[in-house]
């Protein structure tokens, strides 16, 4: 009796949204996915911002140490995502199977983001390189079970259209991810910070600590608001099909090469992204000029944004990715040739800088919006081709190669630093002040530019290999209906079967 009734729970947690692929997700639902993606992303921002630039400039890490930092960390990736994704693919629970990954990871990411902008001054150079390590591995533990996170997006709702209106939604709040910008000012001009009763260690801590209960609130008002609809496997199909099996699946996915092959080199911008605070202090003297340009460069995504889903549908989710990918490349590089001191004169050239960061830019938010469609049509691909939905495993396969990939790109974030001999120049008080070797901003120019030249030649070309497109990607979809349908189906009448044989005793 007691296994008959934990077969139905089961079953009834399985079912739970089957065939409500015309339902619209409630606008609540939408509201909180774009509110819990805000937070989020406002503290992955300022942490993506400015980590680099203060372990530098406060902890003392050199760029050699800084790359090696990202490299020794990936080791411990390589054990924990794929125990993750595991995790993550065979979790069953009765608040959902990806909803949970908002809550339980918390503590570890939210710790992790503010002794990053600590410093233990009475530790020794080696000392404080294993605390920056071990600060990094207790923050990707958290980030790699918020991964689940990530994917509660292709289980609110198996329609693509959906899917276009909750990314556009979640893009279109975070436009207004202002915040990490305001970092600058606070150092700049905050009276407090230059009389130095407040120093910029303190700015810096103060705005993690802010940034992390922003996002944690976010996290559990998204964990009681969101739900989840696909049908997914149960427990003895997922154990039918076994790991090996997915494994092989997910190695041979073109689509999945695709992806990582694109994001290998979108990764390489974050080379190029690195360097902002480097190149707006010592290229242009004040830290702050990077908000005062970024208040002009985002004005567009405000149009670009809700038109994108408008250009997918017209050109197509590939065509509209690597369309953007080349323009930015051609973009970057004319600046760069341009230069940040084409006139000698202070504010005009800080104009054109401006008006050239704002057409680079143009496409940011068009292949943020495509990214995650793209993802979406590989998860759909892979369980048209297996038969069930192993996104837990794809994404720790996906976010192991990443995190490779990221730890070449930690390397190049510091070593093209060492590359140009740029070393910080401190005051009195031990506050970062401009650099003035022309070579040396040279050099820092070459970096903020040519890197995400490059990066994105490299994603708009590796994206002419995706093949879920076209009549392709139309025959995928009418299938994959099918078969949810009739597994929706199934799983009710192995439910109906319970319920009769519990009435007989």
């Amino acid at each position: 009796m007691a296994e008959n009734n934990n077969a139905a729970v089961e079953v009834k947690s399985e079912i739970s949204g089957a065939g409500e692929v015309k339902r619209l997700v409630r606008p609540r639902e939408i509201a909180a996915f774009a509110i819990t993606s805000y937070g989020l992303n406002n503290l992955t921002s300022f942490i993506g911002s400015t980590k680099q630039y203060f372990m530098m400039s406060f902890l003392g890490l050199s760029g050699k140490a800084y790359g090696l930092l990202g490299t020794v960390s990936t080791l411990w990736d390589a054990l924990d995502d794929p125990l993750s994704g595991i995790i993550i693919d065979r979790s069953r629970t009765r608040w959902g199977r990806l909803r949970p990954f908002l809550i339980f990871p918390m503590p570890f990411w939210a710790i992790a983001s503010i002794l990053f902008y600590v410093v233990p001054n009475s530790f020794s150079s080696g000392e404080r390189f294993a605390y920056a390590l071990v600060t990094t591995i207790i923050y990707g533990i958290g980030f790699s079970y918020l991964s689940g996170w990530e994917l509660l997006l292709y289980n609110m709702t198996p329609n693509t259209n959906e899917r276009s209106t909750l990314i556009a939604t979640q893009k279109f709040m975070n436009l207004f991810t202002w915040l990490p910008s305001l970092v600058p000012v606070f150092v700049d001009f905050v009276p407090g910070v230059t009389k130095n009763a407040v120093t910029q260690v303190e700015v810096y801590r103060g705005f993690s600590i802010f940034f992390v209960i922003a996002a944690a609130l976010g996290a559990i008002y998204g964990f009681f608001t969101m739900r989840e609809r696909v049908t997914v496997a149960s427990k003895e199909e997922m154990k039918e099909t076994g790991f090996l099996k997915s494994a092989k699946s997910i190695l041979t996915c073109r689509p999945l090469a695709v992806l990582l092959l694109s994001n290998f080199f979108g990764g390489i911008k974050g080379v190029g992204g690195a360097s902002e605070d480097f190149f707006w202090l010592n290229c242009t003297g004040r830290l702050s000029n990077r908000l005062l340009c970024s208040l002009f460069t985002g004005i567009p995504n405000y149009v670009i944004t809700p038109s994108t889903p408008i250009l997918i549908k017209k050109f197509g989710l590939r065509t509209t990715a690597v369309s953007a990918g080349l323009f930015s490349g051609v973009a970057y590089t004319v600046l760069y040739f341009i230069g940040y001191k084409p006139t000698g004169n202070y504010w005009l050239d800080f104009v054109i800088v401006t008006v050239g960061l704002t057409v680079c830019g143009l496409p940011n938010q068009v292949m943020s919006v495509c990214d995650p469609l793209l993802k979406g049509d590989m998860f759909d691909y892979l369980e048209w081709q297996n038969g069930i939905r192993n996104e837990g495993i794809v994404n720790a396969v996906s976010s192991y190669v990443n995190k490779l990939s990221s730890s070449v790109h930690a390397l190049l974030s510091g070593a093209v630093f060492d590359w140009i001999k740029f070393k910080p120049q401190h005051d009195s008080y031990g506050n970062i002040v401009p650099h003035t070797d022309p070579k040396v901003l040279k050099g820092i120019w070459g970096i903020f530019c040519l890197a995400p030249a490059f990066a994105r030649f490299g994603y708009g070309l590796s994206l002419l290999l995706f093949n879920v497109h076209g009549k392709t990607k139309e025959r995928m979809l009418i299938e994959l209906e099918e078969h949810r349908n009739a597994r929706a189906e199934m799983k009710k009448q192995a439910l109906s079967q319970i319920d009769s044989r519990e009435s007989e005793e």
